[in-house]
């Protein structure tokens, strides 16, 4: 039973110690980030800023449509596609 307890009390030292660097550490970082000249007052993190608008994405180049329909076929011929999807497809691309 001695060992046990001198396990249990090392385990709490060692706890203690660690949580109390812990928070000094802490409250150091905090002063110093405090102290930085454009930090706090509702700016944020330092070098933090705002995102803006996003730039516009071009429209993409128009399908090649020889190409559209030849992929088309292939779908057709391998059954994916009904006779009326593939014609209904193939009138969307032409016309």
């Amino acid at each position: 039973m001695p060992g046990l307890l001198r396990g249990v009390a090392r385990t709490a030292v060692i706890a203690g110690t660690a949580t109390s660097v812990s928070n000094r550490v802490s409250r150091r970082q905090a002063a110093r980030w405090s102290a930085q000249e454009g930090y706090g007052g509702g700016q944020g993190q330092p070098g933090y800023e705002p995102p803006g608008e996003a730039p516009a994405q071009p429209p993409p180049p128009p399908a090649d449509p020889i190409q559209q329909l030849k992929d088309l076929a292939a779908l057709h011929e391998q059954g994916v596609l009904t006779d009326e999807e593939f014609a209904a497809q193939k009138a969307k691309i032409l016309g």
